[in-house]
């Protein structure tokens, strides 16, 4: 439709696999620790301000290991930039994730620091409409992990007495010795790898 849509994410190894992706300081121009009261540190007569004026839609990709305060930011930085005192300057975010998987890194954690920091703990969190996908396409072809990672998301997978969990027979890479052990799991993990090296 020749509108404008940015796509941001916190990992700068993922943001180099998105078409057109950028970590969200990067675009943004946030701190890599944001305060309560961050904002940016660039002219609002800027191409990237007046890029993210334009755009019709921001889409950020594993938002659940973002901390709160960078999203607060954003909040502050199109509110401010939109002239708008709606949540994003009432700019249309996308925001995807699983609460299950990753959370913000918070160095020597205790859990309630660990969940605090994260989206859910925000005041937009209540402002935002949650939509759940309950199919996991990547694993379509390997059904009975997609299972397994299901059940130790929703806590269904049996623990043991100290909190973990036994990885299942068929999904540990055997160590074999030290000279050996690094091939053999390139080899488990990306047992294709030299054959897609060879089509391409």
């Amino acid at each position: 439709m020749g509108m404008i849509a940015l796509t941001i994410i916190i990992s700068g190894v993922a943001a180099s696999i998105m078409l057109g992706g950028r970590t969200t300081h990067l675009r943004l121009s946030i701190l890599l620790s944001p305060t309560e009261s961050s904002m940016y540190g660039i002219s609002k007569q800027s191409g990237q301000i007046e890029l993210l004026c334009t755009a019709k839609l921001i889409i950020w990709d594993k938002v659940s290991m973002a901390k709160r305060l960078a999203i607060e930011t954003i909040d502050r930085i199109l509110k401010d930039i939109m002239n708008n005192s709606q949540p994003f300057g009432r700019k249309l975010m996308a925001f995807g994730g699983d609460f299950r998987q990753v959370l913000p890194v918070v160095p020597k954690p205790l859990r309630q620091k660990n969940v605090s920091a994260s989206l859910i703990k925000s005041y937009l969190w209540s402002k935002m409409e949650v939509l759940k996908l309950t199919t996991n396409m990547r694993v379509r072809t390997y059904q009975y992990f997609g299972e397994f990672i299901l059940r130790v998301g929703n806590r269904e997978e049996l623990e043991t007495k100290e909190d973990n969990i036994r990885i299942p027979e068929e999904m540990v890479v055997k160590y074999e010795n030290e000279n050996s052990c690094e091939e053999v799991l390139i080899d488990a993990v990306y047992s294709s790898l030299e054959k897609i090296a060879r089509l391409a």
